[in-house]
């Protein structure tokens, strides 16, 4: 599982790390909200992208 980012790949351990901070930062009772607040804003983002090539067609 690798993933292209801005600095090279991300594989799994990197992933790891990178949960581990995020849990400490924001603590284990916040995640579900944090994940639900992430979704709806990829949705919104969606959902504007598609209304705004509706608008050029």
């Amino acid at each position: 599982m690798e993933v292209l980012a801005l600095f090279g790949p991300l594989g799994l351990p990197e992933m790891l790390i990178i949960l581990a901070i995020v849990i400490l930062i924001f603590g284990a009772n916040r995640l579900p909200e944090l994940g639900k607040g992430i979704g709806a804003g990829i949705k919104n983002f969606k959902s504007s992208i598609k209304d705004s090539q509706e608008k050029d067609d």
